[in-house]
Parts: C-alpha cells; sequence; structure tokens
C-alpha cells in the first residue's frame, strides 16, 4: 500500500518546517533532529518531506534516508486515525494473541504495521502492556481490552467504525 503526500495540503506545515531547518542548518547533528520534529509534524517521513530535509540541510537525500532507515523510532506510513496494538508479549500470545492478531488482519485486510487505505486504522504489536492477569490484551488508541477473544474483533472494530461515521456526518 503505497500513500500519496499532497504538497497543496501540507503547504503551512511546509513552510514551518523549513524555519525549523534553517534554523538548526548549521547546528552539530542536525540530522536526527530533524527526522524527529518531520514526524511529529506529518505524522511520518514521507519520501518528500526527507528530500526537503536533505536539501535544507544541504546533505545527500541518500544519507537521509540511510539514518532514517537505521532507526525503528522513524515511520514511512502514516499512522490511522485509531491504533489497534495486539500484545504478543508470552503470557498473551500462549492465550491466543497470534490468532487475535490475525484476526484483525483478516478483517481490515491489512498485516501488523500497516494502515487501511482510508488512513482509519492501524495495526501494530506489542511486547508487554504490563498486566499479564488480563492477557490476551488489546489496547485501541488508550482504550485497554482485556480477555480479548477472536470472536471481540469484528465488535472492537466496529466501535470505532462507528465514531468514524459519526464525526464525518
Amino acid at each position: 500500500m503505497e500513500f500519496t503526500f499532497d504538497l497543496e495540503k501540507n503547504k503551512e506545515k511546509i513552510l514551518e518546517f523549513k524555519g525549523f531547518l534553517s534554523d538548526h542548518k548549521d547546528m552539530p547533528g542536525a540530522l536526527i533532529p530533524a527526522l524527529q520534529e518531520a514526524q511529529v509534524k506529518f505524522g511520518y517521513l514521507p519520501q518528500e518531506v526527507m528530500e526537503i530535509i536533505a536539501r535544507g540541510l544541504d546533505v545527500p537525500a541518500s544519507k537521509v534516508f540511510g539514518v532514517a532507515t537505521y532507526y525503528s523510532q522513524f515511520t514511512f506510513i502514516p499512522k490511522g486515525k485509531h491504533n489497534i496494538s495486539i500484545c504478543l508479549g508470552t503470557a498473551c500470545y500462549v492465550k491466543g494473541a497470534q490468532g487475535i492478531l490475525e484476526e484483525f488482519e483478516n478483517i481490515l485486510g491489512i498485516k501488523g504495521g500497516e494502515t487501511t487505505p482510508d488512513l482509519q486504522f492501524s495495526i501494530t504489536d506489542c511486547r508487554c502492556v504490563g498486566d499479564c492477569s488480563i492477557a490476551p490484551v488489546v489496547v485501541v488508541d488508550e482504550d485497554v481490552y482485556a480477555k480479548v477473544k477472536k470472536a471481540d474483533v469484528k465488535d472492537i472494530i466496529q466501535k470505532y467504525s462507528l465514531e468514524v461515521e459519526c464525526v464525518d456526518n
């Protein structure tokens, strides 16, 4: 799935970001703070923004891409409005978390680490949410779902789909 970064829609953010780059251009080690600022401002690192960074800091684009791909904190895919995180820690895994992850993937039509084309949902996995007594655990945004079963997945998605519909109307 490829997402298109809308330069026109982000025109104002781009101008602000270019100001940030200008202010930090001569700072030693400015590349990582520039990447971090870009990700905060745009939600991810589209190719167009990484090219702006290269020009703004006067560094080769290959260096910008190399640093961005090296560190796991950077993402090249926009996150959905709702982030679904499935715990795959030992207790959750033993109690069926892998099947729950697969159910989310099947219903939404995306894999872990991906975002739906309408930018409504992202799926991520995590290693531990810190409460093994309620395994398996799913976290959607800030909402924690305990002892989740595969049969619960459709209802969880529907809850957030309804929120999307209500906001859009």
